[in-house]
């Protein structure tokens, strides 16, 4: 066996596990340019403009959403990083897709509104808070492990909020307004979905090499710097606008 092969061998249980921390570090050099929940200038333009029922195109406006939405991939990435059932990884993903569905269609339908700044800050927490949980840290310091699906379903919540009072800013025509809603809801789900099948492949391969778990603790690590990057930022900006 050559050199060269030697060398290659041995990185390649790492490479799956380095790429997933390049991405994750990839976020902190374009979260800066968009607040979470950002709606595009086009988008928005959209939005103002049409008039009834349009629900192939609210679909795309949701799946889009949630495809780009840095936050709640950072959020699902860090709920289903250690959940090796399928079940298990239905069962807190429809908790998270229930909080969100909830607080946002009732969020638009109501007109409940919150600082845009708050709530993303709030989410950002919600990064910090999974991957201080995927760490063990809770145990470790005050010898106690929170209830998992509770915690979902509550950020769940703070997640649908963000978007409902994004979307307010909008001021969407009323005509037609459940019905594309609720086709802005399935594209915010097939979204999901699709970013939780990227996430789950990648998480299977990693999961076989050898140096998983010490990789592991460092994406966490990286995650928890993220959310916490999150949050400060979302707090300059509320400092910045008042």
């Amino acid at each position: 066996m050559t050199l060269t092969s030697r060398v290659l061998r041995a990185l390649a249980p790492c490479q799956t596990g380095t790429l997933t921390l390049l991405l994750l570090a990839a976020f902190t050099l374009t979260v800066s340019q968009a607040l979470a929940h950002n709606v595009t200038a086009g988008d928005a333009g959209y939005i103002q403009e049409i008039w009834g029922v349009k629900i192939i195109p609210f679909i795309y406006l949701g799946a889009k959403h949630m495809v780009t939405g840095y936050d709640h991939i950072l959020f699902l990435l860090g709920v289903v990083f250690f959940l090796y059932k399928m079940k298990d990884v239905g069962i807190y993903v429809s908790l998270f897709a229930i909080g969100h569905s909830i607080t946002m269609l009732l969020g638009v339908w109501y007109g409940w509104g919150i600082n845009a700044y708050i709530i993303d800050a709030i989410i950002g927490l919600s990064v910090v808070y999974k991957a201080l949980d995927n760490l063990g840290y809770y145990q470790k310091w005050f010898g106690f492990q929170p209830n998992t699906k509770a915690a979902t379903l509550i950020f769940g919540l703070f997640h649908g909020t963000g978007l409902a009072t994004k979307i307010l800013e909008y001021d969407i025509p009323q005509d037609g307004l459940l019905a594309n809603l609720l086709a802005f809801n399935v594209g915010v789900e097939v979204g999901q979905l699709l970013a939780l099948a990227v996430i789950l492949i990648v998480m299977g391969y990693w999961r076989r090499h050898p140096d998983f778990m010490r990789q592991a603790t460092v994406a966490n690590l990286v995650m928890m710097g993220l959310g916490i990057w999150l949050t400060g930022y979302q707090i300059a900006g509320f400092i910045a606008s008042t």
